[in-house]
């Protein structure tokens, strides 16, 4: 891996990151850079430290983040320098249970965290991601896994259903039902139901979608709002984040790629209409509930690279979305990469000057002075969602011992029912303070 670093920090040019978005080898070049730099955030390589955690400040969903975005820059770069550390990471965190509820997070692990693991494995399983060793969990049945998880967590008896933001019921935050939990176990089912065709899973989706919309958090515009407190399932949460829009989404383009339904479609024309209503401000990405004021915390900014790949999944599944979708991804990899000009005395060691930062916004989208692993994925995830086409063409996320079409390994799905047991297994994640009204995102 060290060596990997080292041939990539010398193949990189000098300076800010330039891209010319017509050569597809230019984009590859510049991604690298940025890829490299983002990479030295990460030390659970290292002797002494844990594979699949980053350090402090960063929780510990964000390294699933972190190999979701590796696997979509291998996907469509080619660029394979990252794969053993991915996979290391991600077999390291599976937990005893391969569910990705490992010991180390047994006091720090929500619903959203676990989730964002489970859409790591299966980003895996589609792209054609190298399979682990027979001998050890598959990415598609890791994915299964939490599925089943989520199904025995579904709580009927507060606000008709939903997740809870938490898992264990000591911990702050199980009163409040968010729309990023819910969100990625839609994701999650719809994804798994295009890959198997197992109605179960899409059972399950339109559930969770309805559900979504009964709770008041699927405005009829197609906003996705943050939650809804359990105490009375009326006080809502009415932020917006593009972590939450994204899940939506790209759950929905997935359903309408695997039935063609004019439902689905309609979710889809929504959600992108919403996106780009609540999102893109002069036709840049905007974090709506805090860039523009300042008060990003660290998760929230790194909620972005979630919305540009699920865009670009959205054309590629809804191909009929791309005359809209692309031209937005194009300028926004194009001040990402302006972006990518800072040169921080410290916090950053990647090629100085190459830095990125995190507001991509105004007349000039330079560097804002921002850095950390949400900022570089970000750029990563827009520089290369202008590649052509993905290097490695998606599959249906069977390994390769598995025949095609087939139902999945690993515990049976379960039709969709009443509240099942809740699992008291960990969880606090990060609390986010926005207008007075706490509130959780991952």
């Amino acid at each position: 891996m060290k060596s990997a670093l080292a041939l990539a920090f010398l193949g990189a040019s000098a300076g800010a990151v330039k891209v010319d978005f017509t050569s597809d080898a230019s984009i590859k070049d510049g991604a690298s850079t940025i890829a490299y730099g983002l990479m030295k955030y990460y030390n659970g390589n290292e002797t002494g430290q844990i594979p699949g955690n980053l350090p402090q400040p960063y929780f510990w969903w964000e390294t699933g983040a972190l190999f979701t975005a590796l696997i979509d820059y291998w996907a469509k770069t080619g660029d394979d320098s990252y794969n053993s550390l991915t996979s290391q990471g991600l077999l390291h965190q599976v937990g005893d249970s391969n569910n990705f509820l490992p010991a180390n997070q047994s006091k720090a692990e929500g619903n959203d965290d676990q989730g964002t693991w489970a859409l790591a494995a299966i980003a895996a399983a589609e792209s054609g991601f190298p399979s682990p060793s027979k001998d050890e969990p598959q990415w598609q049945d890791l994915a299964v896994n939490v599925f089943n998880d989520f199904v025995q967590r579904w709580d009927t008896k507060n606000c008709d259903g939903g997740l809870r933001w938490q898992i264990a019921a000591f911990n702050a935050g199980y009163d409040f039902k968010n729309s990023a939990s819910n969100g990625v176990f839609f994701d999650l089912a719809a994804r798994l139901y295009l890959q198997t065709k197992n109605s179960t899973y899409s059972d399950w989706a339109t559930k969770i979608f309805s559900w979504e919309q009964d709770a008041g958090l699927i405005t009829d515009t197609y906003w996705v709002l943050e939650g809804v407190n359990t105490e009375n399932c009326k006080n809502i949460d009415k932020t917006q984040t593009s972590l939450s829009a994204s899940l939506f989404l790209h759950g929905s383009a997935a359903l309408y790629n695997a039935t063609t339904s004019t439902q689905w479609k309609t979710r889809v024309d929504g959600l992108l209409k919403g996106v780009q209503e609540a999102f893109v401000s002069n036709g840049i990405f905007v974090e709506v509930s805090c860039e523009t004021v300042k008060t990003c915390s660290t998760d929230l900014q790194a909620f972005k690279g979630f919305l540009i790949r699920s865009l670009g999944e959205t054309a590629q599944l809804a191909p009929y979305t791309g005359a809209t979708i692309q031209p937005i991804l194009l300028t926004n990899a194009k001040a990402a990469a302006k972006a990518c000009s800072g040169s921080p005395s410290k916090g950053f060691s990647g090629q100085a000057g190459t830095a990125c930062g995190f507001s991509w916004a105004g007349a000039n989208s330079t560097f804002d002075g921002l850095t950390g692993v949400g900022e570089q994925m970000n750029a990563l995830s827009a520089v290369v969602s202008t590649l052509t086409q993905n290097a490695k063409g998606q599959t249906n996320g069977t390994s390769p011992d598995k025949p095609s079409g087939t139902s999945p390994s690993g515990p049976a799905a379960t039709t969709p029912k009443g509240a099942g047991s809740r699992v008291a297994a960990d969880g606090m994640a990060a609390l986010v303070v926005l207008g007075g009204i706490l509130y959780g995102l991952l």
